[in-house]
């Protein structure tokens, strides 16, 4: 291997490191609003099983009284898990399409193709990906008013949604979702992050209330992604689509500053270690 085919290698290894550090750090410091929107979004005061909360603040304080510190990282390891996947395969679908795109470009590409090449690469992902997004989602939604065995972590979630499921329930909410990430993409291409999180938003309500443990009796709570437009616009108007936005901003906010500044750290760290090596 050539010095500087070496040096390449090195740089890859330490940036995956510090990219990893970084998605752990961030994840674990903003889980509980995670937790937190995900109980508002599907909480649409038309069922008994789910808590009710004041705003954020209640809520936080609530869960962490009522099931403690597990309660508020209800759903750790699958967001960990799906966050780190989600990165990786990412930047694999992104530089792939964009090599593809460019194969008879002369190796140049348009605005509109790198906003096409992030929009696939986001599809593929959510494709990967949904099976461990849906489990963190019921994992979160465990609380003491659950009328079902709850379970007992993110192997039995698995075993139990493919034995009373089947196979086809890793992809409740699916649909949502890939426009999510399409619409998600193409937005922050030409608007603030602020607009993007405003019009996509209701993705994330859709996508979390479809992907709801089904009641005792096996009967989903909804049945897909028009049901739960109707519904929620029938029973609580635009203001449904929007529940849980303010935790939603409180974790995003502080969310880019602390990956940057872990990865930034972690990679000061690793460079000394790398030269002596």
């Amino acid at each position: 291997m050539s010095a500087e085919a070496s040096k390449r290698h090195q740089w890859q290894w330490e940036n995956a490191t510090a990219g990893a550090a970084a998605g752990f750090a961030t994840v674990a410091v903003m889980h509980p609003l995670d937790v937190v929107r995900t109980r508002f979004q599907v909480n649409d005061g038309r069922v008994s099983h789910l808590p009710s909360y004041k705003n954020t603040a209640h809520a936080v304080f609530t869960i962490a009284r009522s099931e403690g510190l597990r309660g508020l990282y209800a759903g750790f390891l699958p967001g960990v898990l799906g966050s780190t996947i989600s990165w990786g395969l990412y930047f694999f679908f992104y530089d792939k399409a964009k090599q593809r795109y460019a194969r008879n470009r002369e190796g140049k590409l348009s605005p509109g193709l790198h906003l096409a090449s992030a929009a696939e690469a986001g599809g593929l992902v959510s494709l990967c990906t949904n099976p461990v997004w849906l489990v963190k989602t019921r994992l979160q939604l465990q609380t003491p008013l659950h009328q079902t065995r709850p379970y007992s972590g993110i192997y039995d979630a698995f075993k139990t949604i493919l034995r009373e499921e089947g196979f086809s329930a890793f992809y409740k909410g699916i649909v949502p979702s890939l426009f999510l990430n399409s619409v998600d993409y193409a937005v922050l291409g030409a608007t603030s992050k602020l607009a993007a999180i405003l019009l996509t938003y209701p993705f994330q309500v859709m996508r979390a209330r479809l992907q709801q443990r089904p009641s005792g009796d096996g009967v989903p709570r909804y049945m897909d992604t028009w049901h739960v437009v109707k519904e929620t616009a029938r029973f609580e108007g635009i203001r449904g689509y929007y529940r849980g936005i303010t935790a939603n901003l409180l974790k995003n906010a502080p969310a880019s500053s602390i990956t940057f500044i872990v990865y930034e750290n972690v990679l000061k760290l690793l460079k000394p270690t790398i030269r002596n090596d």
